[in-house]
């Protein structure tokens, strides 16, 4: 089955405010609370909601470094690859880990202090994994655009204007 408009509203909404009521989704839709838990529940079932999360301040944590790390490994046999996968989802300060195509196998997203972190996380950590072979790091200095929420298309010949609700627009 695929989504309607108003599953795609729904999403759109939950994606940029996971703490809206369904009381809140409804005004905004025009639609009764029953109708939209029904259509939350089933997106979630559905697994196009994966999970409800709260996202914290790095900075405000003291993560004030994060690096684009690319990882090339010496042998590229399933095991080796599926060996590293295993041991690098391990790492905290790993946030993210893609397989890629090009030069690089991987590309990690890490997320530390400072540079002393991360020279120790590089040393003591990700070198020490098997099978590694070059590790080649890029460093963001400023962060231009950082959004979560996928895009939800809305179809505009059947949007309807979003209500506003009491905690104001979204």
């Amino acid at each position: 089955m695929s989504l309607d408009q108003t599953d795609r509203q729904i999403l759109q909404l939950l994606q940029y405010d996971a703490r809206l009521t369904n009381k809140e989704i409804a005004d905004k839709l025009g639609k009764t609370i029953s109708p939209v838990y029904e259509r939350i529940k089933w997106l979630e079932q559905q697994g196009y909601i994966k999970q409800y999360i709260a996202l914290a301040d790095r900075n405000l944590l003291g993560l004030h470094l994060v690096a684009f790390t690319n990882v090339q490994l010496k042998e590229h046999a399933q095991t080796m690859l599926h060996a590293f996968e295993k041991e690098v989802v391990k790492l905290p300060e790993v946030l993210e880990c893609y397989h890629m195509t090009g030069m690089y196998d991987y590309l990690l997203k890490v997320v530390v202090s400072d540079m002393n972190h991360y020279q120790s996380f590089i040393v003591n950590k990700l070198a020490k994994l098997p099978n590694i072979g070059t590790v080649q790091s890029s460093f963001i200095m400023t962060e231009v655009k950082y959004q979560l929420a996928y895009p939800v298309t809305v179809e505009e010949d059947n949007k309807k204007p979003l209500r506003k609700s009491k905690r104001g627009e979204r």
